[in-house]
């Protein structure tokens, strides 16, 4: 089976020749890997790790290409963006949100910066979309968000107090944040027709130890926007990934109801995310992908630690299959090679 004949099988849960394994890089850990492995290209040196990738594939914005981890002084919200560097690691970080200072729905209407449906461009998507699949690779994208791009344009600490003090407000936000998402959705799906896969949906709903927000509040105000997305996306005849952080499980099952397809990342580590417990409620009705930890045993741990992490993983989400063994987020810059490879190994030897 190819990469690409392997993911979608396991999605469908249909019999497959061994378990696909995928992995999230940071681009520190792509260029070590690079470096390890002697590979100039980020797509051969899947393949010759034996990577199911799911190849990302984003729509520009204003210019051919888009990427997730540099935007120039502002991100096409009109959010400000600035790098930082923290040990070996690059990060881009958000500045002071646009709408911080607004009080009132009404001024949402005079915020000169919403992005324009018209101005995503997907020709290049296309031709990356196509090359992904001449290595025989499955495709994800484009990344949309209802309440991550609300926090970054109001401000986290607004974001949360919106949630409680100014619903109203909160409303009107999302109303645009998922118009324009919407438009270039439905644009993003048809022009790329079967090149695409997946559809990443991500709202991260969780922290370390607790929700984000209430469970009433995400019914309220979030969820009945992912069912409106998983519907189009499933006319497409496309599969949702949703990707939530931390501690997120009281939303799981209203995930399910909406019809979201895959649940990433899996951060087992947080309270209620217990890998067996999640397979047991859940298993039957979702694909879980993620799950290997990527805060301690990836990047601190010895080789050994990450097969025995991700036998554990293998033993628990993969019971009875529906499982896509993947780091747990991005794999983070000053992980060892060897830890990466010892991940992709261990699942491809799993016999059970």
């Amino acid at each position: 089976m190819t990469s690409h004949e392997r993911l979608l099988a396991t999605i469908n849960r249909q019999p497959v020749d061994r378990i696909p394994v995928d992995v999230w890089l940071t681009p520190e850990v792509l260029a070590s890997l690079m470096a390890h492995l002697g590979e100039q290209d980020e797509y051969a040196l899947y393949r010759k790790l034996g990577v199911d990738k799911i190849a990302w594939v984003f729509p520009g914005y204003g210019s051919d290409k888009f990427d997730p981890n540099a935007s120039d002084g502002h991100d096409l919200w009109g959010v400000p963006t600035h790098r930082v560097q923290s040990g070996l690691a690059t990060y881009q970080e958000f500045g002071e949100g646009p709408l911080a200072r607004y009080d009132s729905p009404a001024q949402l209407d005079s915020y000169t910066l919403w992005p324009d449906p018209a101005g995503f461009e997907y020709a290049a998507a296309r031709q990356q979309a196509q090359r992904a699949r001449e290595f025989g690779f499955a495709t994800i994208g484009p990344w949309i968000s209802h309440f991550e791009i609300y926090c970054h344009m109001r401000g986290m600490e607004n974001a949360l107090v919106d949630v409680i003090a100014e619903p109203e407000f909160l409303d009107a936000g999302l109303d645009r944040i998922e118009a324009v998402q919407t438009r270039m959705l439905e644009r993003y799906l048809t022009e790329l027709g079967d090149l695409i896969d997946i559809v990443f949906i991500s709202d991260d709903m969780g922290t370390q130890e607790s929700q984000l927000i209430s469970t009433p509040a995400y019914v309220r105000h979030l969820k009945p926007r992912l069912r409106r997305w998983v519907e189009l996306v499933h006319r497409h005849g496309k599969k949702v990934l949703f990707h939530t952080d931390g501690a997120a499980r009281p939303f799981v099952p209203h995930l399910i109801d909406c019809g979201i397809d895959l649940l990433n990342p899996i951060q087992h580590i947080c309270p209620g995310m217990d890998r067996a417990g999640l397979k047991r409620d859940f298993g039957s009705q979702v694909v879980f992908h993620g799950g290997v930890e990527n805060q301690q045993v990836l990047p601190f741990g010895t080789v050994d630690d990450v097969r025995r992490e991700v036998i554990t993983c293998l033993e628990t989400l993969g019971a009875g299959g529906g499982y896509i063994p993947s780091s747990c987020h991005n794999i983070q810059a000053g992980t060892p090679p060897e830890n990466v490879i010892a991940m992709i190994e261990t699942v491809h030897a799993w016999k059970g």
